[in-house]
């Protein structure tokens, strides 16, 4: 049970550090309330403590206050010690949406030692009817940065529109 939370803490950080990295669309003023309790829902979780992973399989919800997150799949994959995290997997129509905030890509995976995430696929990051889609966007979350590449395209709402 407290890897799940661990798992799902872990994850929820990794979408708040792309929303704060994208500075076209201002998706850092995601307010995470990290004393809320997490839920993590799935079809199935299968873990194997010889390889290091758990993966959540089938409809997989998790949701921490305002926050939402979901995919078809979710590996965690522990490192060398199995008490931390090293790397997390969302594969199949990855979402992650707030009250006034949304991303969405095919798949996103989350290097925490390196601290970078990169979500592929379609990609499409969405606030207050402004909007940035591309095929691969790479978020450094230690320094801030991202990139966006593979035809991208923005819209952006101005003023009163």
């Amino acid at each position: 049970m407290f890897r799940s939370i661990a798992i799902c803490t872990a994850f929820l950080a990794a979408f708040a550090g792309a929303g704060s990295a994208q500075t076209s669309i201002d998706l850092g003023g995601l307010a995470v309330d990290g004393t809320s309790d997490i839920e993590v829902t799935s079809e199935a979780l299968a873990i194997d403590q010889d390889s290091g992973t758990a993966v959540f399989e089938g409809d997989v919800i998790i949701v921490q206050g305002d926050l939402r997150i979901s995919a078809a799949r979710v590996e965690v994959i522990y490192g060398s010690d199995t008490s931390q995290i090293a790397r997390l997997i969302a594969t199949g129509d990855v979402t992650f949406v707030t009250a006034q905030d949304a991303a969405e890509a095919e798949t996103a995976d989350y290097d925490i030692a390196a601290g970078l995430l990169t979500l592929t696929g379609n990609v499409l990051l969405t606030q207050s009817g402004s909007a940035i889609s591309a095929q691969s966007m790479l978020v450094n979350v230690t320094d801030g940065t991202a990139t966006m590449q593979g035809r991208v395209r923005t819209v952006l709402q101005q003023g009163g529109n």
